[in-house]
């Protein structure tokens, strides 16, 4: 069996990777990590960005946590997650400056703002369509849809679709 090694001839002490990285020493002193320098103003505001969007993603949970049916939990996670999660993604602008991290954070605000009230809309029509009812003595508003039953986003009555059926049956019946 031949090894890799041994079908490669390296010279000795020669490193296996020689010639993909730059040499020691021969980096720019850019690249060097060097701390960000913030404001007073700025850092302060990081700060507070960071403790709101902390809050609202506490209270987020707390309502996942503590409310009673899935459309009050829904409301709770939906909400508060897009506020918390939005002041932190602000916060990383604050600190990075609209370049290179602080616009992936504004990309990540906006495809937050699209999908959560998306997603959130999603499982509130599921639960309605699966028949989930809400807490306590609150019903769907007249002529929603858990009233009919709906194909393909028409609402259909169920007595005028048997009466359709059976003028056929009584068709098929007379030939």
């Amino acid at each position: 069996m031949t090894t890799i090694a041994a079908a490669v001839p390296l010279a000795v002490g020669s490193p296996p990777v020689a010639g993909l990285l730059p040499a020691a020493g021969s980096f720019p002193a850019a690249a060097a990590a060097e701390p960000t320098q913030l404001g007073p103003l700025r850092a302060a505001l990081v700060v507070v960005l960071i403790a709101v969007g902390s809050f609202f993603l506490l209270v987020g949970t707390i309502g996942l946590l503590r409310l009673p049916d899935v459309y009050n939990r829904m409301h709770a996670t939906s909400k508060a997650s897009t506020l918390g999660a939005s002041s932190i993604f602000l916060s990383a602008v604050a600190y990075f400056g609209p370049q290179d991290a602080g616009l992936t954070a504004l990309v990540g605000i906006v495809f937050l703002f699209l999908t959560a009230p998306t997603g959130a809309h999603m499982i509130s029509r599921a639960a309605q369509k699966m028949g989930v009812p809400f807490f306590g003595d609150v019903e769907w508003p007249a002529g929603s849809a858990s009233e009919a039953t709906t194909d393909g986003g028409a609402t259909t009555d169920n007595t005028a679709s048997d009466d359709r059926h059976g003028s056929e049956r009584r068709d098929d019946a007379d030939r």
